[in-house]
């Protein structure tokens, strides 16, 4: 690959830091396999890991689809995926019509914090089939303790949510 086929795959602020691409390849596809693993589908779980290795965090449809060798739509599908996790924006790139995709540095707590309206939804669609179930069937009893899972972990969930931001913010103090 040469050194302009190399920059065009990787975003404009990672061209020419002397990174090893097949180290950031080996990278991207280990944790991809690991979101895989975890239930994501592989393509999202690919290009998300390209543009966490990048390190402007930020990459066009172009560049993912050189590094990662696959097709523009391919990457169109995958984005479509990861924005509707929460867990990559899509902005203009300055001066073009080209989207860039990214990744900010608090993708997760946004992909958790949009869990709060799912579980809203599961906790009352719970509570309808209690309702038409009837609390003292056995399927009643699992979907009242189901209802019951699922508010805990809302609960838990938005008490963890305001302790991360406090342990962030001694972390890294700035909010970046």
């Amino acid at each position: 690959m040469t050194q302009h086929d190399e920059s065009a795959t990787q975003g404009p602020a990672d061209a020419g830091r002397g990174r090893d691409p097949g180290a950031v390849s080996r990278f991207v596809e280990q944790f991809a396999a690991q979101l895989v693993e975890a239930g994501m589908p592989r393509m999202p779980a690919r290009i998300f890991a390209a543009l966490l290795a990048s390190d402007a965090g930020a990459l066009t449809s172009a560049q993912l689809g050189g590094q990662l060798r696959v097709s523009p739509a391919a990457v169109s599908g995958a984005v479509r995926y990861l924005t509707q996790q929460h867990l990559v924006t899509r902005e203009r790139e300055p001066g073009t019509r080209r989207d860039l995709f990214r990744v900010h540095s608090n993708q997760w707590y946004e992909a958790l914090g949009s869990r709060d309206s799912v579980l809203k939804r599961w906790e009352n669609a719970m509570r309808d089939g209690v309702a038409h179930l009837g609390e003292d069937t056995p399927a009643g009893r699992r979907l009242t303790e189901t209802l019951a899972f699922f508010e805990f972990v809302q609960g838990e969930l938005a008490g963890m949510m305001d302790r991360w931001r406090i342990h962030r913010e001694a972390l890294f103090g700035d909010g970046k």
